[in-house]
């Protein structure tokens, strides 16, 4: 299966009742294996989860620990950006050259790095102490 079939079934999973804005995400690992996560709403918004960041939780709990390649689709009339949130995440598990493919229901796709995705990204590098 590839990362925009995937992405496309989770995303009709999403549960968005109150946006109605259904996203999916795909992730491939450095194993291999495609992990999926669809966005999940709660009527406090702000505890909701983001499709990225499903998909992440689910290749850890699912035992792989890096991101070869990340594809996120929604219904919108440009590829949806991640959110900032959503960005950082990806930095934590994804070498700066990773692939990011965000997509749109009709076809429209922008692939960058994430490097591009997060420019000046904050890393455990910026707490060691010399």
């Amino acid at each position: 299966m590839t990362l925009l079939e995937a992405a496309t079934a989770v995303r009709l999973r999403a549960y968005a009742p109150y946006s109605r804005f259904l996203v999916g995400a795909a992730i491939r690992s450095v194993e291999g294996h495609v992990h999926v996560g669809c966005n999940v709403e709660n009527v406090a918004y702000p505890e909701g989860t983001c499709a990225e960041a499903g998909a992440i939780a689910a290749m850890i709990a699912q035992g792989d620990s890096r991101i070869a390649e990340i594809l996120v689709i929604a219904d919108s009339p440009e590829p949806v950006p991640c959110c900032g949130g959503c960005r950082q995440k990806i930095a934590e598990f994804a070498d700066q050259g990773v692939t990011v493919t965000l997509c749109t229901v009709d076809g429209k796709s922008k692939t960058l790095s994430v490097a591009e995705l997060l420019p000046g990204v904050f890393s455990g590098a910026h707490m060691a102490r010399t």
